[in-house]
């Protein structure tokens, strides 16, 4: 049992190993001059004019929700697609049911305003 994965722990060795490599290489050899204004606090380009622990308004944290679900959701898809062989025309139309309920959900907010910033 056990030495099924054996590939996967030696896929994991290496690639740990490489990407330390590639981090260390590039610390080492990469080009390191700071100047003021790479070393200065910025945000969006401009400097920062209030404090870091200002409230963001409730609509920023609904649309930020919103996306994780939906992606969330959206990511079913890759292994429903693969498996659709096997599922038949039950695996199907659970598809399509799934698919439907995300386009009411979709509209719901839609309606609702919870997608517009003003």
């Amino acid at each position: 049992m056990l030495a099924q994965y054996l590939p996967i722990l030696i896929f994991l060795i290496i690639s740990t190993v490489i990407g330390v490599a590639l981090v260390t290489i590039g610390g080492l050899f990469g080009p390191n001059r700071p100047s003021a204004d790479k070393l200065s606090p910025y945000e969006c380009g401009f400097e920062a004019f209030e404090d870091s622990r200002t409230k963001f308004d409730v609509r920023y944290y609904l649309v930020a929700i919103l996306f994780i679900i939906f992606d969330l959701e959206i990511a079913f898809f890759l292994p429903w697609a693969a498996a659709l062989d096997s599922l038949g025309a039950f695996g199907l139309v659970a598809m399509f049911v799934f698919v439907v309920e995300l386009v009411i959900g979709y509209i719901v907010v839609w309606k609702r305003g919870a997608l517009e910033w003003e």
